[in-house]
């Protein structure tokens, strides 16, 4: 038989082979050696044959599973086997059923013997297995696909070692193994989904996470396992590495993106505040998260992960990414401004990083910026050019608001302490105070320049103001019915000047360090002045309001029907009280400016009045009783000025004491003495001109051409003594020229 013949090829070439190694006398010493090394070379090649025989009865029992045959039973391997094989291998059949042998009594699950019995009952365990992971027993699962991997691995490997270029058997096991490839994928994205949570999970079941972090653990042992066998022999079985703790890492740092990402819930459209909301959900969400990483987390994974820093590292990266994406979008003023102050304040602030419980792990001053110095500069120009645009567009409106309220038919509203105002200047530096305070969120710097900003614009804001106020005098003159509050508005306007200068020395002092100071001076005193002008012009176009209405009774002074007892000076101080007790809604300092002007005008036009020559007094009668009526008028004067000026402290009492010289020199009865008294008047009020002393010598009526000639003349050489004091006064009176007929009344 077949059998016997192999038995004597075998027999014939063992007799070659030991002739061939006896062939000296001294060789007989080494038959022990030899002995040996043959014994060594058969066991070697019986084990190999004994391996190969258990790949080549696997690789059958692959075959006939993948062929549909499910109903294979342990006894009928060797039957199995046989008709497969057929004459493949057919020499080796008495060493196949030695292996049997063993194979029945092999307890080495993942040695070659199990391959057979393993393969038979591989559909099984891949059910079971896929119920564990249904049922979340994720760790008894992996523990079943890893004896799976581990039998695939190695029969792989075996069959690499006997035939390496055996491509059609390697991909018969990979085909019939494809089960337990999805069983892995099912497996990964079950610890995945526990992964997505994990800030979750680590609340409500840590268990279950450290369950995970356990599997990907045992699969990175498993890696490194076969990356070190791949060096040495060059095989790695399909799948490896798995690499399950770098794709952890990379569904964390995705699920960190979504995170961030998820929270914007509005629109600019939806909700004017969207973007405060959208920093403030960040915040509160970043916060929240990091305070669990650091207390719950980071117990569930090995310390070599260094978990809490990774993920530190992953938010700053996507808070990074979200801040460049919204620093890109087209941001309003005050979106700007929200985002710059999260960014560069609130994120490194004890309400975020800079929490004392996440402390020693995070080091505000070692985190990076997270947009660069270069996006937050375009960031602020963008935003104080818009800022300033904004600035003179609401300046612009809040004054067309206010010129609004100047011809209203009621009373302009009154502060505290009883003045008119309107509410322009609480309105602009409302204005520029939030402005100032929202800056001030930013930095230093960038509060100093809106303050520039809001200074400059005043300045040329107060120009436009001037010339409303201007405008608004002008038509008024053009019907002076209208508008009916119109001095009560002018009031409140020059009141304004003071609130503005108040409040700019008020903004300065809150908002500008002391260093900066001289920066701003100039503008400073620009403005100052500005409000100073348009106080006093409308001081002055108030004053002018008053006179308007004291015309007619001026007019009536130094006439014959005054001469006769006429009570024009009596209506003159009732007008001029009734005035001011509008007036005394004016703001102190301009008040007692006002007070005085009136009081020097009242005085001017009184001498005005004499100097116009419109009577001459015909006797020393005329001459007494014109004199007595301009003493007493000069003393309704200071009283009623003495009461207006009350607790001002200001001493008018000289502009009266005019009048009473002028009088004196009419009332002299002694024409020797006149020139000894004009000369007194003209050294005391040194600008009286050579007109004036004429003009008064023609009311006094009794001085011929050429005395008045030769007083003049000799006035000329006189030393003057003015009083210190002394505001000249007659510069302002014109004399004329024309001799006007006197109308005698």
């Amino acid at each position: 038989s077949t059998m016997e013949e192999t038995d004597r090829e075998a027999v014939a070439t063992a007799v070659q082979r030991v002739a061939g190694m006896l062939q000296r006398p001294d060789q007989l010493d080494k038959v022990e050696q030899y002995r040996r090394r043959e014994a060594r070379k058969k066991a070697s090649v019986e084990a190999r044959l004994k391996v190969q025989s258990w790949i080549n009865l696997s690789v059958c029992v692959l075959a006939l599973n993948l062929t549909g045959n499910k109903e294979l039973r342990k006894n009928d391997l060797h039957t199995t086997y046989r008709e497969v094989a057929g004459n493949h291998l057919i020499q080796m059949k008495t060493k196949l059923c030695f292996s049997f042998r063993i194979f029945e009594n092999n307890s080495y699950s993942h040695s070659p013997a199990f391959f057979p019995v393993l393969l038979l009952s591989f559909p099984e365990i891949v059910r079971e297995t896929h119920d564990l992971i249904e049922r979340g027993e994720l760790l008894q699962a992996h523990r079943k696909l890893m004896d799976l991997e581990c039998s695939r691995d190695n029969l792989m490997y075996e069959q690499y070692r006997m035939d390496s270029k055996n491509t059609h058997d390697m991909n018969l096991i990979h085909t019939y193994f494809g089960d337990m490839q999805k069983l892995s994928e099912e497996l990964a994205k079950q610890l995945w989904m526990v992964v997505q949570r994990s800030l979750v999970t680590v609340r409500r079941d840590p268990t279950l996470l450290v369950s995970v972090v356990r599997i990907i653990e045992r699969e990175e042992k498993i890696d490194r396992r076969m990356l070190d066998r791949k060096k040495q022999t060059g095989f790695i079985p399909p799948g490896r590495p798995k690499k399950w703790k770098e794709k952890m890492f990379n569904i964390l740092e995705r699920t960190v993106s979504t995170r961030i990402e998820g929270t914007q819930a509005e629109t600019r459209e939806s909700d004017k505040m969207w973007l405060v909301r959208h920093l403030e959900i960040i915040r509160k969400y970043v916060l929240d998260d990091l305070l669990v990483a650091k207390t719950l987390l980071d117990q569930c994974f090995p310390p070599h992960y260094d978990i809490f820093n990774r993920l530190l590292n992953m938010y700053h990266q996507a808070l990074a990414t979200r801040m460049q994406e919204l620093a890109a979008e087209d941001l309003e003023a005050n979106e700007i401004v929200s985002l710059l102050t999260w960014v560069l304040n609130t994120y490194t602030s004890a309400e975020m990083m800079g929490n004392s419980e996440l402390s020693p792990e995070v080091d505000v001053n070692s985190l990076d910026d997270l947009i660069s110095q270069n996006v937050v500069d375009q960031l602020l120009s963008k935003y104080m050019s818009t800022l300033t645009s904004n600035i003179i567009g609401w300046l612009r409106k809040a004054l067309e608001t206010d010129k609004k309220d100047w011809i209203k038919e009621t009373e302009p509203e009154a502060d505290q302490d009883g003045y008119y105002q309107t509410t322009l200047p609480a309105i602009v530096f409302q204005m520029f105070e939030q402005n100032l305070q929202v800056a001030a969120q930013i930095n230093e710097d960038l509060k100093t320049k809106v303050l520039i900003l809001c200074l400059q614009q005043m300045n040329s804001f107060l120009t436009r103001y001037k010339d409303e106020a201007q405008l608004y005098k002008e038509e008024h003159l053009k019907n002076r019915q209208y508008p009916q509050c119109y001095v009560q508005y002018m009031i409140a306007v020059i009141n304004n000047c003071q609130t503005f200068k108040e409040s700019i020395i008020s903004l300065k002092r809150k908002y500008l360090k002391s260093d900066m100071e001289d920066t701003l001076s100039i503008s400073h005193a620009n403005m100052d002045a500005t409000l100073d002008i348009i106080a006093k012009e409308g001081c002055s176009s108030l004053l002018d309001e008053v006179f308007m209405d004291l015309e007619p009774h001026l007019n009536e002074l130094m006439t014959k029907k005054w001469l006769m007892g006429s009570n024009a000076v009596g209506t003159i101080c009732v007008t001029v009280e009734d005035y001011f007790n509008d007036f005394a809604k004016i703001k102190k300092p301009y008040k007692k400016t006002m007070t005085l002007e009136a009081h020097r005008r009242v005085v001017v036009e009184y001498i005005r009045a004499i100097m116009l020559k419109r009577i001459s007094f015909k006797n020393a009668e005329e001459r007494k009783e014109g004199a007595e009526r301009m003493i007493k008028e000069a003393e309704q004067f200071r009283f009623l000025f003495k009461k207006l000026a009350a607790g001002s402290g200001e001493d008018t009492e000289g502009l009266c004491d005019i009048i009473e010289a002028i009088a004196e020199v009419i009332k002299l009865t002694d024409p020797s003495l006149l020139y000894l008294e004009v000369s007194t008047l003209v050294s005391k009020y040194p600008d009286i001109r050579d007109d004036h002393i004429a003009a008064l010598l023609t009311v006094r009526g009794d001085a011929s051409r050429d005395m008045k000639q030769t007083i003049i003349e000799t006035l000329d050489q006189g030393p003057s003594q003015p009083n210190p004091n002394y505001v000249p006064i007659f510069k302002e009176i014109t004399v004329p020229t024309l001799t006007v007929p006197k109308l005698l009344k």
